[in-house]
């Protein structure tokens, strides 16, 4: 057997492997990160939006300051607002211009059901769908509704995003931070390999490193 055909086969044994491993283990742990078994299956506030998610990702961390504080936090989120609290020069590389807050600005604490959060310069972005004060603030956008997001959608397709954050306090000076992330498209070969080999985990990244960002300022608020 000759070299070449030998590290062929040996690389198509480790590309196997690798997403073998991605599926089984990576994958599900990435969708479930830091959430515990009864929130995952808890049924939250916006749920009913995508009846059907082929992507339903639910994350939490504990957060040791009070829902108050975290929620200040939260509501204020957005480009060109208080930012989303995670890697910006990630962000800023798709040309965002994303500047992460490091303070609590009362005149960002205003976002009401029907705003729209700015994920980009230019206004685009994704429509407040719930909004209850220290318990839930929930996003949700359709193509087949947003002529924005239908621009960015190819003919014939669609694509729905929920985006929520479910706030549960454990005492007055701990909160639990619960991600729900629900998306649905019109199944095709093309949507498919996207949506789950960069989609995914790529919302993943930024939904960690969003809620580990809201911890530590909040935990550093109510010092």
């Amino acid at each position: 057997m000759s070299k070449l055909k030998s590290f062929t086969i040996l690389g198509a044994l480790a590309g196997t492997l690798t997403i073998a491993v991605y599926v089984k283990r990576v994958r599900p742990w990435s969708l479930r990160w830091g959430a515990r078994r009864s929130e995952i299956k808890r049924v939250y506030p916006g749920d009913e939006l995508v009846p059907h998610p082929r992507l339903n990702a639910t994350r939490a961390i504990t957060i040791h300051a009070p829902v108050e504080t975290v929620w200040q936090w939260l509501v204020q989120i957005g480009q060109g607002r208080g930012g989303f609290y995670t890697y910006d020069w990630i962000e800023n590389l798709m040309g965002l211009d994303m500047r992460s807050a490091d303070h609590i600005v009362p005149e960002w604490q205003t976002l009401m059901v029907g705003d729209i959060v700015p994920l980009a310069p230019g206004g685009f972005g994704i429509p407040v769908a719930i909004r209850e004060p220290n318990r839930a603030f929930v996003l949700f956008g359709d193509s087949r509704e947003d002529a924005a997001m239908k621009e960015m959608t190819a003919a014939g397709n669609f694509f729905t995003a929920l985006w929520g954050w479910h706030l549960v306090a454990l005492d007055d000076h701990t909160t639990r931070l619960i991600e729900r992330w629900c998306a649905d498209w019109n199944p095709s070969l093309f949507n498919t390999i996207f949506m789950r080999a960069f989609l995914e985990p790529g919302a993943f990244i930024m939904s960690r490193g969003m809620m580990l960002g809201i911890k530590a300022r909040a935990e550093k608020t109510d010092r």
